[in-house]
């Protein structure tokens, strides 16, 4: 069964098991979108896989079937991840 791990390991940012931003490879390294296209290429630096949208559970699974509480963050990130933030003119 999937983990969905609650954090982007680059940068630590809070992925939610309904998160549209969460990205992993096949072997569950997670990582949020910000940190996928603007640090990593769409690239897992741990094996080299593609980051793809992690699935979200349904809501009603996730009481019986909770996400990980596992937090796994690469010490020292995975270099300057810049979370793009547009602000209106």
């Amino acid at each position: 069964m999937l983990q969905m791990r609650p954090c982007c390991e680059c940068c630590a940012a809070e992925l939610r098991p309904d998160s549209e931003d969460a990205r992993i490879c096949s072997f569950e390294c997670t990582f949020c979108m910000a940190c996928v296209e603007h640090v990593l290429g769409g690239t897992c630096p741990n094996c080299g896989g593609e980051l793809l949208p992690r699935p979200r559970r349904p809501i009603e699974k996730l009481e019986k079937f909770p996400p990980s509480t596992e937090r796994v963050v690469k010490e020292g990130g995975c270099g300057t991840a810049i979370h793009v933030v547009e602000v209106p003119t």
